[in-house]
């Protein structure tokens, strides 16, 4: 006896609001018994014109499942609807259909439909608690509801991921209004190729200057987050214990707090060792003497003399941060300038000049950078950070861009 999709109870329990599971995928179908022949399920058929497929059930139990253009395929065919049309049922059901049950989740469905061999993801599967049939999925809906479950994941990754670019900019921030009111002629230029980004910038206030940090976490994105609040950290807890006065001194006690905090001395299980570190360059600005004391890891420092035309860069050692590679006790090299006057300090991430762009597809480059700080040299710190900023972005014009930028700027008083 045929029961119709109206007729077919609804099941408690299942619906959008409730767990995402297998039951919620239940639609009212009509159903047949083995005593219904296929006369009956043409006719079901011929009435409910969106039905895919048709189950047969026994008392509570689901025996099977009548796929529509199989069985419109078979009784097409010459005779059989004088040999089938009042033979049961069964002649044309698929006795092992893709059975699943009500409580297994939506991400472990799709995999079974995906790995089935009975075409479910077209035809539908029987959804069943125990031995008790409850109803009919459809690939359809199937992927809706996936879809509907990865969109609702990444909106919650990525209000975390907002969350925590708020807090990476509230941390800069704060170095930002500390650079501002000791040397007011300053400016930082922070955006990262993500969301979030592994560029870090710290700036902190002594008796007789300021410490200045620019750095470059492994990564991009999340990744390079994780990284930048680790070392801004353990830059923060060394600066505070042995002051600003020794930069090579701070990378070193950094490497170390790296290399201890991601397993990466002496580690003996594969597969579990990182190798991640940072570029930086740390510069302690000594207003008091009017010297710059700087070391830098594969990160340059460029200085624009007052009255000069031209950018000096002066490199510092070759030798990345926290890195495998990087021996426990390296000694990065402390170099000193004497400052005077509305000189200009420049510093830049590599995500600045490795950029590629231009009519020739190649690197922004270095040459290109000193030449634009050059050109702005009467302007203020600010200034110039935007010109720069706007030159960047019209040679990478149409090209994805490649890395988290940071720019520093600053002027001598």
């Amino acid at each position: 006896m045929a029961v119709s999709a109206q007729d077919f109870p609804r099941i408690p329990g299942f619906g959008p609001a409730a767990t995402p599971c297998a039951g919620a995928l239940c639609r009212p179908v009509p159903t047949v018994t083995p005593s219904d022949t296929n006369a009956t399920v043409a006719a079901l058929f011929d009435r409910n014109r969106e039905l895919i497929s048709l189950p047969v059930v026994e008392g509570s139990r689901a025996l099977g499942l009548i796929k529509r253009h199989v069985f419109q395929s078979e009784m097409s065919k010459p005779f059989r609807l004088e040999l089938h049309d009042r033979k049961s049922c069964v002649a044309f059901m698929d006795t092992q259909p893709l059975i699943i049950e009500a409580d297994t989740t939506i991400e472990r469905t799709a995999m079974l439909v995906a790995d089935s061999q009975t075409n479910a993801l077209s035809d539908g599967f029987l959804v069943v608690r125990g031995s008790e049939f409850l109803g009919v999925g459809f690939g359809l809906d199937l992927m809706r509801m996936v879809a509907e479950l990865q969109e609702a994941k990444n909106r919650q990754i990525m209000q975390s991921i907002d969350y925590a670019s708020v807090i990476q900019r509230s941390m800069l921030h704060t170095s930002q209004e500390i650079l501002k009111s000791e040397l007011p002629d300053s400016a930082v230029v922070w955006e990262p190729r993500d969301t979030v980004g592994g560029d870090f910038f710290l700036c902190a206030r002594f008796d007789h200057g300021v410490f200045i940090a620019i750095a470059d976490c492994t990564g991009h994105g999340v990744p390079g987050a994780f990284m930048t609040l680790i070392s801004s950290s353990w830059l923060a807890q060394a600066l505070e214990r042995d002051g600003p006065a020794d930069p090579a001194q701070l990378l070193g006690t950094l490497n170390r707090k790296i290399k201890q905090s991601l397993g990466q001395i002496d580690s003996r299980i594969d597969g579990e060792q990182s190798d991640d570190g940072l570029d930086g360059l740390f510069v302690w600005l000594n207003q008091r003497d009017c010297t710059a004391t700087y070391a830098g890891a594969r990160l340059p420092l460029h200085v624009l003399r007052t009255g000069a035309e031209t950018v000096t860069t002066h490199e510092t050692d070759r030798v990345g941060v926290g890195y495998v590679a990087t021996p426990t006790d390296h000694r990065w090299q402390n170099r000193t300038l004497a400052l005077h006057a509305r000189d200009m300090l420049y510093a830049a991430t590599d995500g600045l000049t490795d950029q590629i762009g231009g009519t020739r597809n190649i690197s922004f480059g270095k040459r290109r950078l000193r030449e634009l700080l050059a050109a702005g040299r009467e302007s203020s710190a600010t200034e110039q950070a935007a010109a720069i900023m706007r030159a960047h972005g019209r040679y990478q014009g149409q090209h994805r861009r490649r890395d988290d930028v940071s720019l520093l700027c600053l002027r001598v008083k």
